[in-house]
């Protein structure tokens, strides 16, 4: 990913557990080439107080911040007196996504509404947002900008400490199946979210003390009705947040291949109670075309491949 130009540089690595995300650069941070370094800013000590770091670090120390597993960005790297200087050109949500695909942070923390806003043209509320960049969350926290000085500091400390608990939340194991048939189409499950419609493939979470491979017997069987089938290599494994009841949780899947001849699909059990409403066999190039929401996002890929 090509450097941008910016008074203030990118803090990133591969694979941090959160790139916080600023507006823009103020003159004070530019001046002194750092995220948050105006003085009266809060961000280094919401992130100390919250529990991120372990000291109070100095906008200067940056970049330590990567060996903690957290990264600094803007969403817009013009500087200005203020935000409100901003216009929407300076703004590239396409930039994030980016990096959300090339980096893969789980979470990337708008530090105030306006930045997410920004980026994206849309008014979100505080905390876990719905939408998904790839496979990393978004989250919002309040302004540390002295002016937003009308909202308390611990009423920003909460929503930093609500972020840390998140990115600490335990993970769910999950099995899932690439069930392909003699056409080379996957089978995928229709999935409704408070986050809009997926399409799915079949699998689910492993039950304590559950193997790997009878829990895929049981969801296959639970959801397509196929037994008896011969369990193919691992092709995929990742992790991820996922919509779960009106919020969201990490999620390690692993996928495996499962080669049939093309079985009807009947359900042993009514998948209604889990949002899962119908069924369809895909292409590789019906995959790679669509602009319907698949997961795992790599799918038409991995089809093509196996």
């Amino acid at each position: 990913m090509a450097d941008p130009v910016s008074s203030v540089p990118d803090v990133l690595a591969a694979e941090l557990a959160c790139v916080f995300c600023g507006i823009n650069p103020g003159r004070v941070s530019a001046a002194a080439h750092a995220h948050f370094a105006n003085p009266r800013n809060d961000f280094w000590r919401l992130l100390h107080d919250a529990g991120f770091t372990p000291r109070l670090y100095r906008p200067s120390e940056q970049f330590e911040l990567r060996a903690l597993g957290y990264g600094l960005t803007n969403a817009a790297y013009r500087t200005t007196p203020g935000s409100g200087d901003l216009r929407r050109g300076d703004f590239d949500g396409s930039r994030l996504e980016a990096m959300a695909r090339e980096l893969r942070p789980r979470a990337i923390a708008f530090v105030g509404k306006e930045a997410y806003r920004g980026a994206f043209g849309e008014r979100p509320e505080l905390g876990l947002q719905p939408r998904v960049l790839t496979e990393t969350a978004l989250y919002v926290l309040p302004s540390t900008s002295p002016a937003n000085a009308a909202v308390p500091y611990d009423e920003r400390l909460r929503w930093f400490r609500a972020l840390r608990e998140w990115l600490e939340q335990e993970q769910r194991e999950a099995v899932r199946a690439l069930v392909v048939d003699a056409r080379r189409r996957v089978l995928l499950l229709r999935w409704e979210t408070h986050e809009g419609l997926w399409w799915i493939t079949p699998g689910g979470g492993i039950h304590d003390g559950e193997e790997v491979e009878p829990a895929l017997r049981r969801e296959l069987l639970e959801e397509v009705g196929l037994a008896g089938f011969e369990l193919g290599p691992l092709v995929h494994e990742r992790t991820h947040s996922i919509p779960w009841g009106v919020g969201f949780v990490r999620q390690h899947e692993r996928y495996y291949l499962v080669r049939v001849e093309s079985p009807a699909v009947r359900p042993t059990i009514d998948l209604t109670a889990e949002n899962v409403a119908g069924h369809r066999w895909w292409t590789a190039e019906e995959l790679a075309a669509t602009d319907e929401r698949i997961s795992p996002p790599n799918l038409a890929d991995l089809l093509a491949s196996h």
